[in-house]
């Protein structure tokens, strides 16, 4: 396994060699940038494959720019299984034209004894509608790349032997709690939270599946923007979620790790069927992680012409925010029951004008169906961003708004009560095909039974969690009368069965006995 950066690898068998996400191009509206960098690697050679796998469209794994300029047309792409077409679209629009369509869970035996297998999670909260693994077997060697996805657990993949390589995603890829108007000790104690969340749930992946060695991969990101300069992890701040790869190495020493490997780009690791394992990397690991300062101000001066050419091409003062938002949000609202319900009110973006003192308010209001105005009333959902983001969005026809404004972290955020996994849901379905699947994921799972149990402590209660199914066998922990499910940290109170951190997703549970 070579590294090619975040969460980017090249792995090589004596039956064909496979390329996983390659990202070197920054990332949702210039925010996001591959650290360590690697853009001077020489992709030429890197790119000569015989297999793509790109595990999901968030823009951190599908770099089109880079995909068309230097990965090789006659690789076949490895497709996970998702719901809709976009991934291969948008791949057959770079010019690929052979596709290995996976079945999820299934082992696909390909030429030379190369075998594959590609789990793909397709909930509407999964990536951007999709996320995967990608498990690889050759010669007796077994591999998990892992990434960012998170499925209710790993035993898939343990049913198919035992694990040489596993490669897993640790750090933070999200927004919160950084963007949102909170005090800033506040702010440090949710980040805290986020952070030993994040770890935990790597812990747990890591147990699950015993692998001989693991690899900390995608993430984190590093912020070359001055104006979000303060995202890197290079200030000492507890509640920071974006640990990086020396951080994870020390945390996993504390809980008895041994077995992890850091690879940089152009680290190379050659793993036998024995568990054996030999690393060669460009340069010293931990003398380069102790100069990380040095080197993001580094990269900061050398791809500010980028940022400032990307930032140069969001200005469409031609467009009517107003009008085309209703014209391509308003047939949306009306076609949606679930995410309309689950939203369950107004939600208000605040525009700022280029000059920064002019605001104009717009209200997507799902009670109501319609785009608006704002009309002075009360929103438990606002945003501040940007009029240009906005009207980049409207010129682009984006039909995503997780995976290009809210991941760039360029907007402020506010709610009253608790995190609304359907805002945000919505947000990422602004075309047909999306709302209708998204629409039709949570009919089916609304209308679910769940009747196995589980007993956690005293209590018994449904074993899969409301949120995203995960096991609570195996994730749920009771302190109290508060149940946490540590794949993704939801919380319930179990008298109630309300869910304490988001709305809606009730639980059922009781106490043993009772």
């Amino acid at each position: 396994m070579t590294g090619t950066g975040h969460a980017s690898m090249r792995i090589d068998t004596g039956a064909g060699s496979i390329l996983c996400d390659p990202w070197v191009n920054p990332a949702y509206f210039a925010s996001w940038f591959p650290f360590p960098d690697n853009s001077l690697l020489d992709w030429e050679a890197l790119g000569d494959v015989d297999y793509l796998y790109v595990s999901h469209l968030h823009r951190d794994h599908f770099d089109a720019e880079h995909l068309k300029r230097f990965i090789s047309k006659k690789a076949t792409v490895l497709l996970p299984e998702y719901p809709t077409s976009q991934l291969e679209d948008e791949l057959r629009d770079l010019g690929f034209t052979s596709f290995l369509r996976t079945r999820s869970d299934e082992v696909h035996e390909l030429d030379g004894g190369l075998k594959v297998m590609i789990q793909a999670l397709i909930s509407p909260t999964d990536g951007p509608i999709g996320d995967s693994s990608l498990w690889v077997e050759y010669d007796g060697v077994r591999l998990l790349n892992q990434n960012d996805a998170r499925p209710s657990d790993l035993s898939r993949f343990a049913e198919l032997g035992h694990v040489h390589a596993h490669m897993l995603q640790f750090s933070g890829a999200i927004w919160y709690p950084m963007v949102y108007e909170l005090p800033t000790a506040a702010k440090t104690a949710f980040g805290k939270q986020k952070r030993d969340r994040q770890f935990d749930r790597t812990w747990r992946y890591i147990d699950d599946l015993k692998a001989d060695h693991v690899f900390p991969i995608a993430g984190p990101p590093c912020f070359l923007d001055d104006e979000l300069w303060q995202f890197n992890d290079i200030f000492g701040d507890e509640g920071n979620i974006f640990p990086d790869q020396s951080v994870f190495m020390s945390e996993y020493a504390k809980v008895g790790g041994t077995n992890g490997v850091v690879l940089l780009p152009g680290s190379a690791s050659e793993v036998t069927a024995t568990g054996d394992i030999t690393t060669t990397h460009p340069t010293d690991v931990d003398e380069f992680f102790a100069n990380k300062k040095a080197h993001l101000e580094e990269m900061r001066e050398r791809k500010a012409p980028i940022i400032a050419a990307e930032k140069a091409s969001w200005r469409h003062p031609e467009i009517d925010v107003l009008g085309e938002l209703k014209k391509r949000i308003e047939p949306l609202l009306e076609e949606s029951i679930y995410l309309a319900k689950g939203v369950g009110g107004p939600v208000r973006f605040d525009l700022v004008s280029y000059d920064g003192d002019a605001v104009e308010s717009i209200v997507v209001d799902f009670p109501g169906k319609q785009v608006r105005a704002y009309a002075d009333e009360k929103v438990r959902y606002r945003f501040r961003t940007q009029r240009e983001l906005i009207e980049h969005l409207i010129f682009i026809d984006e039909g995503d708004w997780v995976n290009s404004l809210f991941l760039s972290c360029r907007f402020s955020a506010a709610r009253i009560g608790q995190y609304n996994e359907f805002v945000y849901a919505f947000f990422k379905c602004l075309s047909e095909e999306r709302l209708q699947y998204a629409e039709g994921w949570y009919d089916e799972h609304e209308k679910a039974v769940e009747a196995e149990d589980t007993h956690l402590g005293e209590w018994t209660v449904q074993r899969r969690c409301p949120h995203l199914k995960a096991d609570l066998s195996r994730f749920g922990i009771v302190e109290g009368n508060v149940l946490t499910c540590q794949l993704h940290g939801w919380k319930f109170d179990l008298p109630s069965g309300k869910c304490l951190t988001s709305v809606g997703h009730k639980i059922r549970a009781e106490k043993t006995g009772s």
